[in-house]
């Protein structure tokens, strides 16, 4: 696993190396000083957008952030794979907490919409229009819940194509229309360019 920790002092030291303050640090990367902060006290470490610049600016690799220390020759390669494969598990679970979170906005949003909707037609004393309302509420809320649903659905880990085992993540309009069946859906492969049911997967093959 990837010890943020470790990553988070190594980063501090690193900083103070340079003759930088977190503010001045985080400056050069349009980031505010609280971000640095989180990286050095190990709350969160950096974005995979600014790794390979914050790297250059404190003088070592990808290789050595991510192993929170200054490598040699002798153990380069060894500590590399250990890193990939922590960095592969870490996006694993970040999407699968992502898709357990689509299952709870689902089972709420649902909820919800059936409780106004049933509030509407069975709630005693109200005038037709008062009773129009909270089914317009509730048809909002779920609308705008699917909406979420669908989003996390697309950027979640990857559809794997069912020919040629290509994982790719589609369009958000692609998700929207695609025929599906749970996580499968069906979809033209961005690679092969065959259509297919593709499988919803949580980490990109290597090709």
């Amino acid at each position: 696993m990837i010890d943020m920790i470790r990553i988070g002092k190594f980063i501090s030291s690193c900083r103070k190396e340079k003759g930088l303050t977190q503010a001045q640090l985080a400056e050069k990367f349009g980031i505010t000083d609280r971000a640095v902060s989180k990286w050095e006290t190990g709350k969160s470490i950096p974005d995979a957008s600014i790794m390979l610049d914050l790297c250059a600016e404190l003088g070592i690799n990808v290789n050595e952030l991510l192993s929170g220390e200054k490598l040699d020759m002798t153990n380069y390669n060894q500590q590399a794979e250990k890193n990939l494969i922590a960095l592969k598990e870490k996006e694993e679970q970040a999407s699968r907490n992502m898709l357990s979170m689509e299952v709870v906005i689902g089972i709420i949003s649902t909820a919800a919409f059936l409780a106004l909707l049933l509030f509407g037609v069975f709630a005693p004393d109200l005038s037709m229009a008062w009773r129009i309302v909270p089914c317009i509420i509730g048809a909002i809320i779920f609308a705008v819940s699917m909406h979420v649903c669908i989003k996390i659905e697309q950027t979640a880990g990857y559809y794997e194509c069912p020919h040629c085992k290509h994982t790719f993540v589609p369009t958000l309009k692609q998700t929207y229309m695609a025929q599906h069946i749970g996580r499968t859906r069906k979809m033209r492969c961005p690679h092969c360019h065959e259509k297919g049911w593709c499988k919803k997967t949580l980490t990109k093959n290597e090709e």
